[in-house]
């Protein structure tokens, strides 16, 4: 049998109830990537005033940096259990973000991010990729063993993603982190049934296209390490 993981999702129906439900879905980073980005006690920037991840439920206007507070629809969580045998090695590590580390005041306080976060990163090398000015880069890549470490925790820890409307960047401890989005179809690689127990996840979207587009493309820090030394 593949590894499977269990997630737990709350969402906002249309007729605005909120429901929650759990699945066992397998342990493949398609899946993964879907709710495994902010760690237990990150602080988002609502309407309300900062509100840690796990208390956010959907209804709650967030802070976008696109369109300002947008309502949370989907909130989907999983667990990092870092002595679970059989799992990608990423999937058993955090990643803590040192206060100030990216600038003053981001983060504000120490964040940990899950190992599939991804942050807004501003690069010369990005638009000659890309040819825009900032793309989502692994929180991980930034490790530096200094202000920016990884951490194995001494027992299973909460991990959360946020979905809304459209792909936006949210404040996290006021950095830059994208919210829920599958990315290009192709790259997603599920087809069948594996596609069908995908999106049941998500009651917010009716298929893959109606995630939107993306804010901004993604890439590794590598590929940036390899255009500035050419």
């Amino acid at each position: 049998m593949p590894l499977m993981r269990r997630v737990g999702i709350v969402h906002l129906s249309a007729s605005h109830d909120i429901n929650d439900f759990t699945r066992i879905v397998p342990a493949m980073p398609a899946f993964e990537a879907a709710f495994a980005s902010f760690a237990r006690g990150t602080l988002m920037q609502t309407e309300r005033g900062l509100i840690a991840v796990e208390d956010l439920l959907p209804g709650d206007r967030l802070r976008t940096v696109e369109d300002g507070f947008q309502t949370l629809l989907w909130r989907g969580g999983t667990m990092i259990v870092p002595q679970g045998e059989g799992q990608d090695p990423a999937m058993r590590r955090l990643t803590r973000i040192a206060a100030d580390a990216l600038g003053i005041a981001r983060p504000m306080s120490d964040l940990v991010l899950g190992p599939r976060a991804r942050l807004s990163f501003r690069a010369p090398g990005i638009r000659k990729l890309t040819g825009q000015d900032s793309a989502l880069i692994p929180a991980r890549d930034f490790i530096d063993g200094i202000n920016v470490i990884e951490l194995t925790p001494p027992s299973p820890v909460q991990v959360f993603q946020l979905g809304f409307a459209a792909h936006y960047r949210i404040l996290a401890n006021g950095v830059e982190v994208e919210s829920l989005h599958p990315g290009p179809a192709h790259a997603l690689g599920l087809r069948g049934d594996l596609l069908d127990l995908y999106l049941s996840c998500f009651p917010h979207v009716a298929d893959l296209a109606a995630f939107g587009p993306m804010t901004m493309p993604r890439l590794n820090k590598a590929d940036l390490d390899l255009i500035d030394a050419a």
